[in-house]
């Protein structure tokens, strides 16, 4: 049987060529994936590895809030790293050397203003140069270090974006006035945040210690081992040199490293879950594909088969033989998607290394031994599985029925048996999607949805009927006796057409629900931008860091500005107390936003579902409506407060408030608890009304008024929502190419089913010429049945997605003020044309080859 099997599949190598590209497309994005984040994987632990390769000890000091996000928000009673600390570290007697570092963000503008980089990683620090004159952990490239207030030095691609050579004045600001600065040096560096688009822009000591912290204050102490020292012995050391202090930290290089280490593992295994969940969908698509092959050569080879029963072959033989003709197709195809995911890894690499700029650190391409098993296994286990059911039908075939005719009809014990499995996950899926929406629970949606699609996939062929009879008198009007035989073709083996369009179907239910999802966001957005501000523009910083309070000041002078008012986060603790007086806290950490009073009712929409509209001006604090029922925060309530500064005090509900995108859940008046914050701890952003509106010069002013500080955006209504749909439109375009495979393995399904079709119906193709159809007939025939099956996957894919993604829609109506289901419909036109063209370039070959059939050689057949 294994010598029968081999035969076959050399004597059907053709017809399975596209059975095994399905395959090999499937594996290589598995393997493609598998050794992108191994090779990524192994060179960030590399990286990592010299990075601490000379430090023996790390010594953190947990109270540099924010690693300088929040500027100078420390507090006063606790222990810092200060140069006296550092210099007992350093007179240890295992210690080397004992570097004090300092970091926070920096934003470097190019020579237009424009900030270079990402904005969350453009990374300040400190250089700190040995005997030498050089800091090991920035190499020299050009120039030297900066050596007081006025001087800079840049990683080398931020120097080179920004057009700057050694000698050029920079500007650089951290979240005040811009500084202009002259650039001595660039460098080399591996910092992670950098490579990944980011900057890195090193100051002297001193100049970092007043920008990020204060003077004579450190982050870390970075310390580097005498030949010969144990590390662990030096640790214990340099702990007990150390302050004893919960916010001091100290542990060993080669911990740091390993943590640093398990971090890339979750990292890596994040993107390897998520990739790989795109190559599950390619693979499923493909299980369509391969078992729709594999049945229609086993019907095709009835007659061989019955011949094999009739001489002594078992009906276990027979399913043996087409299970290895399965297991020889995909460990061919998976030889061919293992060596072609080598090649996807490699695209991958300099995709994000190229256009992408993430400037992810060299290393050689790694194939392990288990990803190598992983894809073989995956290919031939996928291939098997799909040809199941197939190698299973072959062998109930009776020797004489199998010689009578050449293919068997499903039985309608087999159809009723299929439609009820498919009925039962149908409504349970239904059942799910109910109870995930009225629950707003996710995961209940996702599961309904999987369900759901698995329902409809089984009930493919009793649906196909009745859809592809809507369309079937256009064709009979428009293109005669073609459209009519294209219309009879389709139906005349529903599964094998369900079997066909469902490969398709996945993908556009995938790409509709996105589609949907997306619009729906993006609507919900644009409206509650339109509702909730009243302000023309929001000043903020681009990383989601503090602006100083001096920008506030600055904002106020600007010409045209009419009204303003300032927003401030702070981290607050909150128990509900008794009457007025103050009550036990129950340790509830809230944030709570301070706002001017006065003013942000001009700036922003309040509406007042309970209480006074007035409450924020009497002093008292308004509740978001959601945050009242989840926290039990009622109006007349008083809550006891610890504000940051470690003081106590008592805030009244004065009001609940309608959701508001524009304001937090808490809202306090920034006259009551602004002088509660911490020194330095900054603002949020800043609302501003124009006298005479939104204007680009106003605009412009303001901007000015800080001093062109790269960081700070002022974006209006339409930068709010030209950010948002950037930002959704990104994610859809990434998703869109992640599920392109899934098409490309559903359109090679659709040639596969026609060319297959085309070769079994050879004697009827031969008849219909024979009696007057001509070759334009012929093609006109095939590429409309192509036609139809594509345009019914499309159908039934466009209808799951939009269920599914308003299903998705309604669970996120407690998070998004406004969202409604939105369905764009030149997008879904678009998808359903789309489907349309597959099916019509589908056709194209298997079409060819039917108007080529010799008419007589196609009688002849058998």
């Amino acid at each position: 049987m294994f010598r029968t099997a081999l035969r076959n599949v050399l004597a059907h190598k053709g017809r399975l060529l596209m059975t095994m590209l399905a395959v090999m497309l499937g594996t290589a994005f598995v393997s493609g994936t598998l050794i992108f984040t191994d090779t990524m994987g192994q060179a960030l632990r590399t990286q990592n590895s010299k990075s601490y390769a000379d430090i023996a000890v790390t010594v953190s000091d947990n109270a540099a809030v924010g690693n300088g996000y929040d500027v100078g928000a420390v507090a006063a009673d606790t222990p810092n790293l200060t140069e006296e600390t550092r210099r007992k570290v350093a007179a240890l007697p295992g210690t080397a050397e004992a570097r004090g570092v300092v970091s926070g963000f920096a934003g470097i503008a190019d020579k237009k203003g424009a900030l270079i980089g990402n904005g969350f990683s453009t990374t300040g620090t400190n250089y700190v140069p040995g005997a030498d004159g050089t800091d090991p952990r920035y190499p020299l490239v050009e120039g030297r270090g900066p050596k007081d207030a006025t001087e800079i030095a840049l990683d080398t691609k931020t120097a080179e974006k920004g057009g700057y050579k050694v000698g050029d004045t920079v500007r650089v600001a951290v979240n005040g006035p811009v500084m202009q600065l002259k650039l001595t040096g660039t460098l080399h560096t591996n910092d992670p945040r950098v490579m990944a688009g980011g900057s890195l822009a090193a100051f002297d000591t001193a100049t970092a210690q007043s920008l990020y912290l204060s003077p004579g204050r450190f982050a870390e102490l970075d310390v580097k081992a005498k030949p010969g020292t144990d590390d662990a012995a030096l640790l214990t050391a340099v702990k007990q040199a150390l302050p004893q202090a919960d916010n001091i930290e100290a542990k060993t290089g080669r911990e740091l490293a390993a943590e640093q280490d398990k971090m890339i593992g979750k990292l890596t295994k994040v993107l390897n879950t998520f990739f790989l969940g795109f190559a599950g969908i390619a693979l499923f698509v493909g299980v369509f594909i391969i078992a729709n092959t594999f049945s229609m050569l086993v019907a095709q080879r009835t007659r061989e088969l019955a011949l094999l029963r009739a001489v002594g072959a078992t009906r276990r033989q027979i399913t043996r033989s087409v299970k290895i003709e399965a297991v020889l197709v995909g460990l061919t195809a998976s030889v061919g998607g293992l060596l072609a995911g080598i090649g996807i890894a490699l695209g991958l690499k300099a995709l994000l290394n190229g256009p992408m700029d993430a400037n992810l650190p060299d290393g050689p391409l790694l194939v392990a031994p288990l990803t190598v098993l992983t894809s073989l296994a995956t290919g031939v286990l996928v291939t098997l599985v799909a040809a199941w059911l197939p190698a299973r039908r072959a062998s109930r075939i009776a020797p004489v029925a199998a010689m009578s005719a050449t293919e068997q009809p499903a039985t309608q014990k087999s159809l009723v048996v299929r439609n009820t499995i498919g009925l039962l996950f149908s409504v349970a899926g239904l059942g799910s999607l109910a109870a995930g929406v009225s629950g707003k629970e996710v995961k209940l949606v996702g599961l309904g949805a999987a369900a759901l699609l698995l329902g409809v996939f089984v009930l493919t062929p009793l649906l196909s009927r009745p859809l592809i009879a809507l369309l079937a008198p256009v064709l009979r009007a428009v293109y005669g006796t073609p459209g009519k035989l294209a219309q009879e073709n389709a139906v005349r083996n529903p599964r094998r057409t369900a079997a066909t369009a469902s490969a398709l179907t996945i993908g556009v239910t995938l790409i509709t629900s996105l589609t949907v999802i997306g619009a729906s966001v993006n609507k919900a957005v644009d409206n509650s931008t339109d509702s909730d501000i009243k302000a023309d523009y929001t000043v903020a910083m681009q990383n989601g860091s503090k602006l100083s309070d001096d920008v506030a000041a600055q904002v106020a002078r600007t010409p045209g500005v009419s009204v303003m008012s300032t927003e401030r986060g702070l981290p607050v603790t909150v128990g509900q107390a008794k009457g007025q007086g103050q009550g036990e806290e129950d340790g509830n950490q809230e944030w709570l936003t301070a706002v001017d009073a006065a003013t942000i009712d001009q700036l922003a929409t309040v509406k007042i579902k309970e209480g006074s509209a007035d409450a924020l001006k009497q002093g008292k604090l308004l509740v978001s409506s959601g945050r009242s029922e989840r926290a039990g925060y009622k109006l007349g309530d008083t809550l006891a407060v610890t504000y940051p500064d470690g003081t106590k005090g008592a805030l009244t509900v004065g009001g609940v408030l309608e959701a508001n995108t524009a304001l937090a859940s808490l809202i306090a008046p920034e006259a009551v608890v602004g002088p509660h914050a911490k020194p330095g701890s900054g603002l949020d952003k800043i609302l501003v009304k124009g006298t005479n509106g939104a204007t680009e010069q106003l605009k412009q002013s303001l901007r000015d008024a800080t001093g062109g500080n790269p960081l700070i955006a002022v974006k209006g209504d339409k930068d709010i929502k030209s950010e948002s749909r950037k930002t959704v439109d990104s994610i859809l375009n990434l998703m869109y190419g992640l599920l392109g495979m899934s098409v490309v393995i559903a359109v090679l399904g659709v040639v596969n089913t026609m060319a297959m079709s085309v070769f079994e119906r050879r004697r009827e193709i031969g008849m219909l010429r024979a009696i007057g159809l001509d070759r334009l007939g012929i093609r006109r025939m095939v590429r409309l049945e192509s036609l139809l099956i594509a345009l019914f996957g499309g159908l039934v894919g466009v209808g799951l997605g939009i269920l599914s993604a308003w299903a998705v829609v309604r669970t996120m109506a407690g998070d998004l003020k406004g969202i409604s289901t939105v369905v764009p419909p030149l997008q879904i036109g678009g998808f359903l044309l789309a489907a349309a063209v597959i099916g019509l370039l589908a056709a194209l070959w298997p079409a060819y080859r039917a108007a080529k059939l010799d008419i007589l050689d196609a009688i002849k057949s058998q």
